[in-house]
């Protein structure tokens, strides 16, 4: 390992040793909970992920270090008064594959609380046994767009991928904001030379707070262009329709909301884009920086 320690993980006994023999260049998809997720869009992408293969579980990390209980509490089954189950949280790599049976491992879980660097030297070695041969992490950031246009995303990586983020575009200028465990796995993994790529879906800033499976939708599409897996979005295209007709309901019966939505969908107009936003600026990029550190000030308070 690292100056970091020992590792904080352990192997699920069933996976048997070497822990990579059992696949083949896997990608690994990171989305852990707690941090960047507006319209909870990695979430619902991960769920629709997980769901769609039987998953195996391959490593656990020790949550008794990692995460503060009083923060992230247990949950408790009572029935009739009595205290039958607590579950506790839990950090893990799980394994699954593609639409096409290609491998797919998922680190899921809650963002850790402590030990942060011990956390990614964890990470990186796993990494590095499990034969990975990508890393895509999942997030999702409110930004001036309106909801009656395809989802756009941006991406981070650090240096050693910068070839990855002209696939799928990115915040142009310069921010400082609060980094989650997710920015500095990019550069734990970027050490060793692991092609890893963030990709993040731009919500609309005002259903940000609400599931907006559109831009879950967007990410998974995105994770299929990045790495090759390939992944059927059609029942999270589903829900989205449905939530399009929703937020179509409410912004109706708002005449000062309709009209930002207009305003909005003219500003992304005036831009020739792809789904992806391949090879073009952010609208407004003034606009949505001083939104984005806003909203990451405000998630890091």
């Amino acid at each position: 390992m690292t100056e970091s320690g020992p590792p904080i993980y352990t192997v699920d006994p069933d996976w048997g040793e070497p822990i990579g023999a059992r696949l083949t260049s896997p990608v690994l998809v990171v989305s852990l909970e707690g941090w960047v997720d507006a319209g909870l869009g990695a979430s619902t992408a991960v769920a629709e992920l997980v769901g769609t293969s039987a998953t195996i579980p391959v490593a656990s990390f020790d949550t008794e270090v990692l995460i503060d209980q009083r923060a992230r509490r247990p949950i408790a089954q009572l029935v009739n008064g009595i205290t039958t189950e607590v579950t506790w949280p839990s950090i893990q790599i799980i394994a699954s594959t593609d639409g096409d049976g290609a491998d797919v491992l998922y680190l899921v879980g809650p963002e850790p609380d402590f030990r942060w660097k011990a956390f990614l030297a964890s990470v990186v070695d796993l990494v590095q046994q499990l034969g990975v041969r990508m890393v895509v992490g999942l997030g999702a950031f409110p930004a001036p767009a309106p909801h009656t246009r395809p989802v756009r995303l941006a991406s981070t990586v650090p240096p050693q991928s910068a070839d990855l983020a002209g696939r799928v575009g990115f915040v142009q200028g310069t921010l400082e904001v609060p980094a989650g465990v997710q920015a500095a796995l990019e550069m734990a993994l970027g050490a060793v030379n692991v092609p890893v790529i963030s990709l993040w879906a731009r919500v609309p800033h005002y259903v940000a707070a609400m599931p907006f499976p559109e831009a879950s939708a967007a990410l998974i599409d995105g994770l299929c262009a990045v790495s090759g897996l390939v992944f059927d979005t059609t029942a999270v295209r589903k829900a989205a329709a449905a939530s399009r007709r929703q937020v179509d309901e409410l912004i109706a019966d708002n005449a000062e909301h309709a009209d930002m939505v207009r305003r909005l969908e003219s500003s992304i107009d005036s831009e020739e884009a792809s789904p992806f936003g391949i090879d073009v600026e952010v609208p407004s990029g003034d606009e949505i920086a001083a939104e984005l550190e806003r909203f990451l000030r405000d998630e890091g308070s």
